[in-house]
């Protein structure tokens, strides 16, 4: 009798699998802007990051499995008080299509749909977007449009083994104040601290 330690199982949520659970991750860094300053300087942050399983959604013929996630950051030495960054939103997988797709919404009054072409076992993922796209676009409020309008967003996941995994992210902004653009850039490595299966309660 063979043995194969690659069966996992029916893999529903497809190249999402490995992220199901409760993340933490203590070397980010934010490079951006800071208004105040009026420089454009890093940050180191500690983040918290939770993907949960929704119900399966039925779009006609579409079939899309995924996660709600939440991603908050805190800036080291401000690990008691307010986040300086929270995120909202899903990760979606079209298996049939072959798409991984990011609906993500920042209490900046900011919402992206991003995307790309993925293979259900990719260990690394990629989520585009350009403003005016009608499938992956990007959406902003008024005043950011005027003083820090987004041109462009390009995320990666990366898997880099059962317990850890690590993302960049990377915002092509026109900033009002400079009369330029810039990159502003995010970059963490986390680790898995829960999982969610009907044996976590007892780990």
């Amino acid at each position: 009798m063979s043995t194969d330690t690659a069966i996992r199982g029916p893999q529903k949520l497809g190249p999402l699998t490995p992220l199901v659970g409760i993340w933490e991750g203590d070397t980010g860094v934010d490079l951006s802007y800071h208004n105040k300053d009026d420089e454009t300087s890093k940050t180191s942050y500690f983040e918290r990051a939770t993907f949960k399983p929704i119900p399966v959604q039925e779009n006609g013929q579409q079939t899309l499995w995924g996660l709600n996630y939440s991603m908050t950051a805190w800036r080291h030495g401000e690990e008691g008080m307010d986040p300086f960054h929270d995120e909202i939103g899903f990760l979606l997988w079209d298996k049939i299509n072959g798409q991984v797709m990011r609906t993500v919404v920042f209490g900046r009054g900011i919402a992206i749909q991003a995307g790309s072409d993925a293979g259900p076992h990719d260990t690394v993922l990629h989520f585009n977007a350009s403003p005016g796209d009608p499938s992956y676009g990007i959406l902003q409020n008024k005043y950011l449009m005027e003083r820090a309008e987004i041109k462009s967003f390009t995320s990666n996941f990366t898997i880099i083994d059962d317990d850890t995994f690590s993302y960049n992210s990377d915002l092509l902004m026109r900033l009002a104040a400079t009369g330029g653009e810039m990159h502003h850039t995010d970059e963490n490595t986390l680790r898995r601290v829960k999982r969610f299966h009907p044996g976590s309660e007892f780990n």
